[in-house]
Formats: structure tokens, sequence, C-alpha cells
């Protein structure tokens, strides 16, 4: 079967369109699909850049929050900008890596859902509890896991991962073949790329 990684960062405001429609188009070109948590900070920081580009290049960020709108708009979704932006994502982050591949999806799109869609913060345990509840999980014990240090170093890695595979932000899609499609607007061809040329 077809396999691909998708990569979003929870404070990512293109990964929320992306994320809330990626399962129906993968199951759609029977392309299986790993969800990646990562974090953008370390390959900004890399990039000498202390915030998001969109805030630091002010004709930028109006155009995304516009070009948000539409996108939005299109496929249906709420859109309410969270404040601060970008949200602190660590902590959802952590507690998505820390739940199995089953379950993550789910976990994953309740987080954009409240954040881009509710313009709630993410940051803290009240928020993800309720998100945690909904899938049938105590929260308590899943914090704890999140900030093991086996899991903190996980997610390190992952996002050493992301850097070393040249992924220039999120969402992206990676391929069996490493190919990095990136954008929100690029899924269908990642997808479409990752269903033509599966594992060998």
């Amino acid at each position: 079967m077809a396999q691909a990684e998708f990569w979003c960062e929870f404070a990512s405001s293109y990964s929320y369109p992306a994320a809330m429609r990626i399962e129906a188009l993968a199951a759609e070109r029977g392309v299986a699909l790993v969800w990646r948590p990562f974090l953008l900070g370390p390959l900004f920081a890399r990039q000498g850049w202390r915030d998001s580009p969109f805030n630091l290049y002010p004709v930028k960020g109006r155009y995304m929050w516009r070009d948000l709108e539409r996108v939005c708009g299109a496929l249906d979704l709420p859109l309410r900008r969270p404040d601060p932006f970008p949200q602190n994502s660590l902590l959802a982050a952590r507690v998505a890596l820390a739940l199995d591949d089953a379950t993550r999806p789910r976990f994953s799109r309740s987080v954009f859902d409240a954040e881009f869609g509710q313009g709630r913060s993410i940051d803290a345990p009240p928020t993800l509890a309720p998100m945690i509840a909904a899938l049938g999980l105590a929260p308590a014990p899943l914090f704890g896991r999140a900030v093991e240090d086996a899991n903190k170093a996980a997610l390190k890695a992952q996002t050493a991962r992301a850097m070393a595979l040249g992924l220039p932000g999120a969402p992206c899609l990676t391929t069996a073949d490493g190919e990095v499609f990136w954008g929100n607007d690029r899924i269908e061809q990642g997808l479409d790329w990752a269903r033509a040329h599966p594992a060998v």
C-alpha cells in the first residue's frame, strides 16, 4: 500500500485546513498516512528568525490571513485568529506524539479546531484534557507520558528529522521515495505522487 508522512505544526495556520481534509483525500487514493507533529521553532531559528515570518513580514502576514479566510470559506471551515499568534504548541505536540498512530489524527484535528476554528489557546492542560478524554483516554496519565524525558527526546528527534529531510515549513507531505510537498495547496499533488511511487 502506498504510504506518506504528514508533517504538521500546531501553530501553523496552513496546517489547519490541511489537517482537516487530508485523511479523506488519502483514503480516496488508498494512501496510508502517518502523522508527524513537529516544531517549526528550530527551523526558523536556523534561518535567524525568532518569530513567524508572517509576523516578521507584515505584508506576508496580511496576505496569509486573507488567503486563509478564502481557503477555509471554500472548505466550510470556521476560522478565528488565535491571539497570540503563533500559539505555543509545545505541549500539544508532546501529547500528540505520546499517542499512538491510530488516535493521533483525531486529537490533532481537535487541537487545530480549537485553535483556528475557535480562536482558543492550546498551551495548557485544561484546553487539551477534554480532547484526550474524547478519545476514551485518561488525561492525567497521558500528560505524564507527554512530559517524560523519552517523549521529549522523541519530539526533538522528530523535529531534527524534519530538518534533515529539508522541510521548508508546515504542512508538508513526504513520500516513500523522498519527495517533499510543502503547503496545504500541495496535499493532493503529494498524495497522487505517493500513490504513483509506492515503497518497493
